[in-house]
């Protein structure tokens, strides 16, 4: 409980911090209308999509857990189109079974249903070139602060496992790799993907999954940049 307690206490700093960045830019960005946006030093938005999730070495293919990914995003310009970018995000991720499988541990043990539900406070810090109309392509990591999880599974005949002897880690760092496609004037649609670069478990019952399991992610999201 501690330990949540200081994540949720962390996410609360950051957004703190964070927001009067944005309400600067909102009102330089009102103070200059007519300004080129590529003279501007610093940019701020809003962000809000879906992402769909898999957790690698749960034993289930596919991108079958939908999530939420929103927050907020700030980007610092460089020289020669460039430019640094944080995000202040709340990102779902986790698994779900489309089929029925063994377990591995019996033969005769079916699992009829599997889910887990992930939860993170996440901050992606990304490097992105821009083209002549601003959309850009964008690379870098993330750190996730994971505060809440749920993980169930059903089994026939019932098979009780206790999974909360084998937790998942507090924190998850992540590849990201992306590109921003400028609609119209201050939007954008953003794709990108992301992927564990260490696993978020290495405890797990034995035959049920692999050692080691990674969060595996495709996002897709509408920007509001000022």
């Amino acid at each position: 409980m501690r330990k949540i307690t200081i994540l949720r206490a962390l996410f609360v700093f950051c957004l703190w911090a964070f927001l009067p960045s944005i309400h600067i830019c909102a009102q330089e960005s009102t103070q200059n209308a007519d300004e080129s946006t590529e003279n501007r030093l610093f940019r701020a938005g809003i962000v809000a999509g879906c992402g769909l999730s898999q957790v690698d070495g749960d034993n289930f293919a596919g991108y079958h857990r939908f999530g939420i990914n929103a927050g907020g995003i700030l980007y610092m310009k460089l020289p020669k189109h460039t430019a640094l970018s944080i995000e202040l995000l709340y990102t779902q991720k986790g698994a779900k079974s489309d089929r029925i499988r063994g377990t591995g541990v019996d033969t005769l043990i079916k699992i009829t249903d599997y889910a887990i539900k992930l939860q993170y406070a996440e901050i992606p810090i990304l490097f992105n070139v821009f083209d002549q109309r601003e959309s850009h392509a964008s690379i870098g990591i993330s750190y996730a602060a994971l505060f809440s999880s749920t993980e169930t599974i059903s089994t026939v005949p019932a098979n009780q496992v206790d999974f909360g002897q084998y937790p998942f880690r507090k924190s998850d760092i992540n590849f990201i790799i992306g590109g921003s496609l400028k609609l119209v004037k201050h939007v954008y649609l953003n794709a990108r993907f992301q992927y564990s670069l260490t696993p978020i478990r290495t405890q797990i019952p034995q035959y049920y999954a692999r050692s080691s399991q990674y969060n595996n992610q495709w996002i897709i999201r509408i920007a509001y940049i000022l």
